[in-house]
């Protein structure tokens, strides 16, 4: 038996929790995540004896551990898929790094609602540098956002809680100042009207981040809203793009200069964009 104590300092008995069980205990008590010392808590082990009382419950994909020092227990359904996914574990993770973050790019895109392919990777940004990994079958890749405190984000929800996404206009912004890390031009042009479609994108939530990006995504951003989506395009946007700097932007940064300049936009066309439908 382990012994606590309550705030009123009566000794108080409790089972100690088996490592076969000790997932589901966890579960059932409503514990996403915990650290090594609250895992050792529960087994009534030292910290140092946890990673091997829970290595077997772990290979069977009952614990998950993305982070040095942090505990995941896989709820059933998930454990011969190999882990949770990303969202029931990132905020948990990000606050056990002391990291600010927000699900970004085509991650956000899809938990936005746009279903032009689908990503294979959880794209996150981060307050600073955290190396990519592999989390039972979820990939993350960690990109720094300098100003990440300033960019709105929304509050979503899974199954363990709360996660931060970048809000609609960020994640637009996002995709085209980041085109290779999106699978270029074509597919930002893709996912774009497909977040348009899915989520509502407002002129001043892009304008109001719209100063913690370079003037090529702003520029390209206007300019695919424009002819790739429905969504009517404010003057405002327009004339903050163009005035941004004299130097014309790259429609597409993966192609070669060159091309017809789009004088309202400030842009130079230099390649041919082909959005699926």
């Amino acid at each position: 038996m382990a012994i606590t104590v309550d705030n009123n300092t009566a000794a108080v008995e409790r089972p100690l929790v088996k490592a076969p069980q000790a997932a589901d205990w966890a579960l059932s008590h409503g514990m996403s995540s915990l650290t090594t010392s609250e895992a050792a808590e529960m087994l009534g082990t030292t910290a140092s004896q946890v990673p091997q009382r829970l290595s077997s419950a772990k290979k069977r994909g009952e614990w998950m551990t993305p982070a040095r020092g942090l505990w995941i227990p896989v709820p059933p359904e998930y454990r011969t898929w190999g882990g949770s996914p990303a969202v029931e574990f990132i905020d948990a993770m990000m606050a056990h790094l002391n990291t600010h973050y927000y699900v970004g790019w085509l991650s956000a895109a899809a938990i936005h609602g746009s279903a032009h392919h689908a990503p294979q990777v959880t794209q996150v940004a981060v307050s600073r540098m955290i190396r990519s990994r592999v989390v039972g079958r979820v990939r993350l890749e960690f990109f720094i956002r300098s100003s990440i405190k300033q960019l709105p984000v929304v509050s979503k929800m899974a199954r363990s809680g709360s996660y931060r996404v970048s809000s609609a206009e960020v994640t637009a912004l996002d995709l085209c100042a980041n085109v290779k890390e999106c699978g270029g031009i074509d597919n930002v042009a893709t996912v774009m009207a497909g977040l348009v479609d899915a989520a509502e994108v407002s002129m001043q939530g892009i304008l109001d981040a719209a100063a913690h990006y370079c003037p090529a995504a702003i520029r390209r951003l206007g300019w695919l809203l424009e002819n790739h989506t429905e969504l009517p395009v404010s003057d405002d946007l327009r004339a903050y793009a163009s005035n941004l700097t004299e130097t014309p932007s790259l429609l597409d940064p993966l192609s070669r200069p060159g091309g017809k300049l789009d004088s309202r936009w400030m842009l130079r066309l230099n390649t041919n964009v082909e959005a699926e439908e």
